[in-house]
């Protein structure tokens, strides 16, 4: 019965959202349709919808869509890899990290979206330019989340490893990474989101392929409804990266306790 009503719940969730967004679209077509917003800074969500589908149907898009992809996936594993090792062994390191500390810091406080014209000079317009800037966006919000999982691991989960004899490299298969691993997912929701910003932000500043190149196109020509094209598509394949993590997360992170399970208890 359970199951079944949690089936229920789901569908009803999944069904609420679709009208939501069906309202917000009617919303922007009866406004932009009446004229109370004009339509060549808002667009029509019907011409919007329209390009969108052209693009796919023309094949213009997929060899755009498949760099911008690419870009976004390098510079999020790149991030999300440096960011766990860096994080554990600063954490793990009580002397490096208080020697980095202020370093990281800086960095982490610094705009890094500056840096796209630094990266465009030293690995040109190409690929490796906007991966790099991705990977500085991704890389300080694993980085902090696993620094900061394995500082709140219990001391008294430690305690009883070492006294049952467990190595530096079984604390750290068996206590330190499934503690890092559980924040390391919190982060990459985020993360996901940063990889493309990285990419199309690269892309904006120099490139001949990618959505975010067909944007600016779009806005060199003012046209509000290709642009909006671009993002709804860019959105849509961020949902998509999201969800692929969300899959990971609940087949890695199987013995985390659910909420359900709490409440029985």
């Amino acid at each position: 019965m359970s199951g079944a009503s949690g089936h229920r719940g789901a569908v009803r969730l999944l069904a609420g959202r679709i009208l939501l967004l069906l309202g917000v679209l009617l919303v922007w077509h009866v406004l932009t349709s009446t004229g109370v917003l004009p339509k060549f800074f808002f667009g029509s969500p019907l011409t919007v919808l329209e390009n969108a589908a052209r693009w796919f149907v023309s094949g213009k898009i997929y060899r755009h869509l498949g760099i911008t992809l690419i870009e976004t996936v390098l510079a999020f594993g790149i991030g999300t890899g440096l960011g766990l090792a860096v994080g554990l062994w600063l954490a793990l390191s009580p002397t490096a990290s208080s020697l980095l500390e202020p370093y990281i810091k800086g960095a982490n406080a610094m705009p890094r979206v500056i840096l796209a014209p630094i990266f465009a000079v030293w690995f040109g317009l190409g690929i490796l330019s906007k991966v790099a800037l991705g990977v500085t966006l991704v890389f300080f919000i694993v980085f902090f989340n696993v620094y900061q999982g394995v500082k709140e691991v219990s001391p008294v989960v430690l305690a009883n490893a070492r006294m049952l004899g467990a190595t530096s490299r079984q604390l750290l298969r068996h206590v330190y990474l499934p503690s890092a691993t559980s924040w390391v997912f919190s982060s990459l929701h985020t993360s996901v989101g940063m990889a493309f910003v990285g990419a199309v932000v690269g892309e904006y500043l120099g490139s001949s392929a990618g959505v975010g190149y067909l944007i600016l196109q779009a806005e060199g020509a003012f046209d509000i409804n290709t642009v909006f094209a671009g993002i709804l598509v860019l959105t849509a394949f961020a949902l998509l990266l999201d969800f692929i993590v969300t899959l990971l997360e609940r087949r890695l992170l199987r013995w985390r306790p659910t909420a359900a399970s709490v409440e029985r208890v």
